[in-house]
């Protein structure tokens, strides 16, 4: 009786550690997921856009507040200006007068032209964020991607 009580002891004194690793685990798992899956649409929708911008209308520039290069104007084939910005910790996209927010755990955004003699290649880098648990963060940076501008 002794040796039972003994050990129901010791696995009440470990499962709280045990179901609260798991539970990390889990919300950790999570937020990796969502930060995957919203950095992957924000990243589609990026290079949608920029591969049907004109290329001699293409500015990169930064907005007040807001780290270099994290904004880019551009005029579309079609003849609607498009903006992509960081504003505060959310990417805007703005279409004529139409903004939509592609996410709202930005970091860093960063467009650059990679090479100076080409200006129909983009480079685009995004890093998301967002609270697991205890005050503590799980950051995703997307790795640039290069986008070809078509016309």
């Amino acid at each position: 009786m002794t040796m039972t009580i003994a050990i129901i002891g010791i696995i009440a004194m470990a499962a709280p550690q045990i179901i609260t690793q798991t539970t990390k685990v889990f919300i950790l798992g999570r937020v990796k997921l969502q930060l995957q899956s919203e950095a992957r649409a924000a990243m589609y929708l990026i290079t949608r856009e920029l591969r049907q911008a004109q290329s001699n209308t293409i500015v990169i520039d930064q907005t007040n507040g807001q780290p270099y290069y994290s904004r880019i104007r551009f005029t579309k084939s079609q003849g609607a200006n498009v903006t992509l910005a960081q504003s505060g910790s959310s990417l805007l996209l703005t279409e004529g007068n139409t903004n939509t927010t592609l996410s709202k755990n930005l970091v860093f955004m960063s467009f650059t032209f990679p090479r100076s003699d080409d200006m129909t290649i983009v480079s685009v880098a995004l890093t998301l964020q967002q609270q697991i648990y205890g005050g503590n963060l799980k950051a995703l940076h997307m790795a640039s991607e290069r986008v070809r501008v078509m016309n």
